[in-house]
Order: C-alpha cells, then structure tokens, then sequence
C-alpha cells in the first residue's frame, strides 16, 4: 500500500441533493460558521456522477451529473479543506454505457463484444444449454456460488442480426417492452388497417408497466404471433448493471482511465464497492473468491498508488469469516460494519461488553477503520455473526423493527438476515440523548468517523419516501432530502448543536492523532474510552444505565 493515508478527522456522508438539490447547496452549508471545523472530509455518493439507477450505483460513466454538481463545487470543497472519498465500481456499469451501447449497435462486430461476461462463453464445457439460448451450469460448478437473485444472474440481449446472447448480470437489470404502433404495422409489414389495430389491441393489453403480463393468446390471428414476437423482441431495451470481463485488457484500461479520473477530481480515498464480485471462475465462488479477489484487489491497489490514491474495500461479511482481519493485514482500511448494532446492543443490554471486546481487537492488531452509525444503505446485521450471540442479533432486529424499521432478508432464508432499514435516530427510540450518547461514543472510537448526514440532522424514519419508491424501495427510509431552508431551522435544534460540537471537538483537540494510545475499560454499566498522546489526554465516559455521557 503506497497510496497517501487519510487523516482520521470527521467525514461527511451524503449524496450531493442531500440537502438543497445540489452540491453547490451542500458546500454552502459547509461554508457556514456553525460548520467550521466540523468536517475534514466528504464522501460524495456516485449519484453525483452520469448515472441511472440504483441511486448513483449504476455509472454509465464518471463525468459529473450535470443537474447535481459542478466542478467549481469540487474546488470549493478543496478551498474548505475537505478531502474527498469517491466510489469506484468494479463489478459492473449501465447497460446505458456507451461500451454496452456499441454491443447493441455492432453485435459481434463491436469491439466490446468482451468488455462484458458472456454467460455461454463463460460456462462453455461446464453445463447443458436450455432452450432459451444459455447454459445451465452444473451444479457441482455453482454450488459454491452466490446468487442475489431468484434464478440464474442473466440478461438475454438481442444482436443486430436478432441473435439472443446471456450476459452475465448480478445486479439491477430490467427489459423494458414497448407498445406497438398499428401504423407502423400497416407501413413496414403490409398489413391491412383493421388487422393491424386488432393486433396491437392484443398486445399492448397485455404489456403493463413495461413487462409482457403472460404468454399473448392471439386467437385468429396466430399466423402472425412469430412476427409480432419478433418485433417486441427487437425493440425491448434494457436497464440494469452489467458485469465486466476483468479477463478483457479493455476493461483494464477502462479501470485505468476511472483511476486517473477520481485522481484528477482530487479524490484520496477511493471506495471500491461490490469488487469483491468482480472475479469468476467455473467451480469457485463469485464472491470473495481465493486468490482471485485478493489478486484484483493488488493489481488495482498498484494502480491506484500511481495517482496517490488509498483504497477502502467495501466488503460485508460477518464477524466468523475474518475477512475484516484479512483486509487490514494486507494494508488496507477497513470498514468498522459492527460499530452501529454494537451500539444498539449496548443501549439494550445496559453495558457494552461485546463493544469493548470489538474496540480492543481495533486497537490490539491497529486496524485502520472508517466507522459509522447510519449510512446509504442500512444498519448492518449480517457483519455481527460470530461477535454477537444469535440471539442478541435477534434482539436487536427486533427493537429496531419495533421502533418502525424494516429487515432486508437474503432470498427471503431464515437466519439469513443482511441489515435492517431505518434512521439511526429511529433506531435508539428517537431519543436526543441516546443520539448524542452514540455520537459522543463514535467520537472516541479508533478511526475515521463517517458521519450520515440525516444521522446529524436527528432524521426520522421516512416512511412517505418508502411508499413513493413502491416495491424495494426500503432503503429510502433513511435517505430523506432536506431543503437548505429545513437544514437551516434544525441547525437551531439541541440535538444537532450538540453534535456539531462533539465533532469540532474530535477535529481540533490535538489529542486525536493515529498515533495515540486509546484505552477502553468496562465496569457492569460504565464505559470509558481514553485518547492519550504527547498533547495530552481525552476521557469519555458513559453510564448506559442513566444514559449519561461526561467528557474530560
């Protein structure tokens, strides 16, 4: 790891129409007095990228969005003095990307024909074709594999030449089928009038919300079925996240290229989310596969210390798997993913016995970590397996449910929970003092605080949000944008004040260096967390039974 380190002052976490609409609303709360000191750093969610879905997770590519930030906001950020953190994606871009776009134009003539993973090409020799056009693996080579999706992880894109090739697709994807137009029947395919209108009729009936509702029955006029089938064929486009063929030296280059990008925006720490997907073989896992991962990760760790960059892989796991520990010895940071249901834990059980034993590992083996509270996506729970007892786990699922949150199950598999959705304010009961408690606790932990900028601001579970985004749409929960008026009155809440200050403090003490030696102690309801360095020393304490916090 040659990359330059991030120092562990606070970070900002938020999409850039968080709060206002725009980046530039974001920087010029930034730029108000009660801010100063506050944040030493930002991490931008992709969003503020050219992106489609899945709420910036989807890059067609890494110019800036247009209607949600502009260069000058980036130099402003820098004229603040705020580092940056951005998102690289490795596993996959937008089927709306312009090497995905040239597939559908040139087919195999294209020269990205392998920039993406062509499921038979992949599993040629290793299962039966179906038919539908792709192979179904044997079992033996796919047993291992994690699928976050019912059914095989394909998308069937048709060629300029109609032919129907499976590309390789972990994620998002949706195909979109269009309503038929009688006219152009009659035009380009000789039909008389009062055939072509009855034959859209039967279609377009069954086409709802984009989706061909069941198989068509179209009666008398069965002559025509192949044809029209044919044309909805052709013309369906698609939406989703492909994944990229990292055995393709194009899409070497194109990681290259990103690098070089996020370098040029004047990011230091570069997020790698869902990279642990990135390499596939016949036969081993698609998900933290060995020495597959652990390879990718080095070759991209190689370049992006060419442009100065640290790297922070984003990877869930639990507690059990020691893929945390893996990471940190390789050099790398690590996300501190037990952090937030430690903490609910500890406000449960009264003391934080098990959040003490997660704190002396952190320290014991200088684990460099980001931590959080809440976050983009949602409390984790899967992370705590093997740190938590089960039924602690349940514990905290359920009062978290029970202050209104909703639980993300794995393929609907018992036992198999993944986070739970809700404000983290939501989550401690909507109590100012637990909110500060946390905050207060999180100060003092080892590492890079991550501050949700919702989590600030006292943000309640939204549930209106959830209702507009229909089906999947828990997430949004957590993810409430607030107009620069409403940022500005909540400014004058305690809660809020009283965070902005526990922050300041943890930037400007000089006590906080990564050099320092922290203790923590636990006494039945009492915790203590001790920073000393040669500047002096900083002690907070905290009574989970009274709910108190004192800091010296």
């Amino acid at each position: 790891m040659t990359g330059k380190k991030m120092g562990i002052g606070t970070m900002l976490n938020a999409y850039p129409d968080s709060v206002g609409g725009h980046l530039k609303d974001i920087v010029s709360l930034l730029k108000k007095d009660e801010f100063k000191d506050v944040f030493r750093s930002f991490y931008i969610l992709p969003s503020v990228f050219n992106t489609d879905l899945d709420r910036g997770f989807s890059l067609i590519n890494y110019d800036l969005s247009e209607t949600l930030a502009a260069k000058e906001d980036i130099e402003d950020l820098h004229a603040l003095n705020i580092d940056l953190l951005m998102d690289f994606i490795l596993n996959h871009i937008s089927v709306l990307s312009p090497q995905f776009q040239d597939i559908l134009k040139n087919g195999d003539e294209s020269k990205y024909r392998d920039f993406f993973i062509d499921w038979n090409k992949f599993w040629k020799g290793y299962g039966e074709m179906a038919p539908e056009g792709y192979i179904v693996p044997d079992d033996d080579y796919i047993k291992d594999m994690f699928f976050r999706k019912t059914g095989l992880p394909i998308l069937m894109v048709r060629f300029p030449d109609g032919k129907e090739v499976p590309y390789w697709n972990t994620f998002y994807q949706e195909v979109i089928y269009h309503k038929i137009d009688p006219y152009r029947l009659v035009r380009e395919c000789g039909l008389q009038y009062g055939t072509a209108c009855e034959l859209a009729r039967i279609v377009n009936e069954q086409i709802v919300d984009n989706k061909i509702s069941k198989e068509i029955d179209f009666g008398k006029w069965g002559k025509y079925a192949e044809m029209i089938k044919d044309i909805l064929r052709s013309e369906r486009t698609y939406l989703g996240q492909m994944d990229l063929n990292i055995k393709s030296e194009l899409v070497w280059d194109y990681y290259k290229e990103t690098l070089k990008r996020l370098s040029d925006y004047g990011v230091s720490i570069v997020r790698l989310d869902a990279f642990a997907y990135a390499p596939k073989e016949p036969g081993e896992r698609n998900f933290l596969n060995d020495p597959g991962t652990w390879d990718l990760l080095q070759k991209i760790d190689d370049i992006a210390s060419e442009y100065g960059l640290t790297l922070l892989p984003e990877i869930h796991a639990s507690y059990e798997e020691k893929i945390y520990k893996l990471l940190a010895d390789k050099g790398y940071m690590v996300y501190d993913f037990f952090l937030p249901g430690l903490l609910i834990d500890a406000f449960i059980r009264k003391n934080a016995v098990y959040l003490k034993k997660w704190a002396d590992e952190v320290i014991e083996n200088g684990i460099q970590t980001v931590n959080m509270l809440g976050c983009h996506d949602g409390i984790p729970l899967l992370d705590l397996k093997g740190l938590l007892p089960e039924e602690d786990i349940q514990n905290v699922i359920d009062t978290v449910v029970n202050r209104g949150g909703y639980v993300k199950d794995l393929h609907g598999a018992k036992n198999v929970y993944y986070q739970v959705n809700a404000t983290y304010y939501s989550a401690l009961g909507e109590s100012d003092q637990r909110m500060l408690m946390a905050r207060a606790i999180q100060m003092f932990m080892p590492g890079k605080p991550q501050i949700w900028y919702l989590d600030l601001f006292a943000g309640k579970n939204d549930y209106e949000a959830m209702e507009r985004a229909g089906v999947g749409g828990h997430k949004e929960i957590n993810r409430s944008n607030l107009s620069l008026d409403q940022a500005q009155e909540l400014l004058s809440s305690d809660v809020v004040n009283k965070q902005l200050e526990l922050l300041r403090y943890r930037n400007t003490n000089p006590v906080f260096t990564q050099d320092a030696d922290i203790v923590v102690d636990c006494n039945e309801t009492v915790m203590t967390i001790t920073w000393t360095n040669v500047h002096g020393s900083a002690k907070l304490s905290v009574d989970f039974d009274n709910e108190t916090y004192t800091i010296e």
